[in-house]
């Protein structure tokens, strides 16, 4: 393997599949031959929330707003993020995004991924959820 990789993640097919309308997302890790590091680009059309959310068991994340603007739900918080904003997770918050007028594209930096992953799935509904 040699000692860099160059990827262009618009290159990289869409993982996401269509299980959410209006959501790409687009893997860079095995593309990168990485075990340490991980990039990912999510693209929201406009107005599009990621009903469920996610936490890790271990895996911190930074997540940096390349364009556009929307709603972050960290937990039960939901702040408001635009173009050029970097936030960081601790594995165990959960968080979810949702898409501003505009659309949303985000990138996702997270670090070594635990054999098997280490993902965790949320139900609970985002706290403005009926409102």
């Amino acid at each position: 393997m040699p000692g860099y990789a160059i990827v262009n993640l618009t290159d990289i097919d869409d993982s996401v599949g269509g299980r959410l309308p209006g959501l790409e997302g687009r893997f860079g890790r095995k593309h990168l031959d990485s075990t340490e590091l991980g990039v990912s680009r999510f693209t929201y059309a406009p107005s599009v929330r990621n009903p469920t959310g996610h936490s890790h068991r271990e895996q911190e994340e930074a997540y940096v707003i390349v364009g556009g603007s929307g709603r972050v739900r960290l937990d039960d918080e939901i702040r408001d993020v635009r173009q050029w904003d970097v936030i960081r997770v601790s594995p165990e918050i959960v968080r979810a995004f949702e898409a501003g007028p505009d659309g949303l594209d985000v990138i996702a930096v997270g670090g070594q991924k635990p054999e098997g992953g280490d993902g965790v799935p949320s139900d609970a509904p985002w706290p403005d959820a009926g409102h």
